[in-house]
């Protein structure tokens, strides 16, 4: 070569250039970022069940821990024991009440009266809160039918009056089991509930006609509660309501 540079050659180049970015262009490369796109998508597909999940249903479950197999003579004993165990922590003395806690426990050693109080607290307020909005598909998965048909005669009657609930659910001051019996194969659970609502009620004008829409109230409820110790259904459905004494 006397440092000319050759025409022919050059262009030879200049195609191998365009053909690899051409190819690079229709191959793709990686960036460094499909782990982070498939991790995206995975999250999103996650969230999408999750929110089926939800939608499916808004059954309250009252926790319970879960049953575990008995099939072994040893293994149940030791089962009932540990239930027996929680049933007289729980019940810090209360002999009257530890006996009626502990025969619910012996028909079903997955009875936790902790666990319980905790879900009876989550349903009731669900209850107070579906009643005042007019929830009838809620209230159906949480109320014995006797029950729920006096809360839907109530809500029926409020509203061919053309009256609505504003309602706001502050909290629970407390929550304490005061009752409990096993009557054959149910076990029924009394809860005293003391709770602070915002509850005022509006004629079909929007004028105030009970309650006080800017006044906290304590409210005093007692509910019991009831479920199949036999069934394979772990919920809890309210059977009865009463006022205090």
């Amino acid at each position: 070569m006397d440092g000319r540079i050759d025409v022919i050659t050059l262009l030879f180049l200049i195609v191998a250039v365009v053909v690899i970015l051409k190819l690079r262009s229709v191959l793709g490369r990686r960036t460094g970022d499909e782990e982070a796109r498939y991790e995206r998508q995975l999250r999103a597909q996650q969230e999408a069940r999750e929110r089926a999940a939800a939608a499916k249903g808004k059954v309250v479950t009252l926790p319970r821990r879960e049953r575990e197999p008995a099939t072994v003579g040893a293994q149940k004993e030791m089962t009932t024991a540990d239930a027996e165990t929680r049933v007289k922590n729980f019940a810090a003395g209360n002999t009257f009440l530890e006996q009626a806690l502990l025969n619910i426990a012996r028909a079903d050693a997955s009875f936790d009266p902790e666990h319980f109080l905790r879900g009876a607290k989550a349903a009731y307020e669900m209850i107070v809160m579906a009643f005042a909005e007019g929830n009838r598909k809620l209230l159906k998965d949480l109320l014995s039918r006797e029950v729920f048909d006096s809360f839907v005669a109530a809500i029926a009657d409020r509203e061919s009056r053309g009256e609505q609930i504003d309602q706001s659910f502050v909290g629970i001051n407390k929550a304490e089991i005061v009752e409990a019996e096993l009557k054959g194969k149910t076990a029924q659970v009394t809860v005293k509930f003391i709770s602070q609502l915002i509850s005022a009620t509006r004629d079909a004008a929007g004028q105030v006609i009970a309650g006080d829409p800017q006044k906290v109230r304590e409210v005093t409820d007692i509910w019991t509660f009831a479920r199949d110790v036999d069934s394979r259904d772990p919920n809890w459905k309210l059977i009865a309501t009463q006022a205090p004494n």
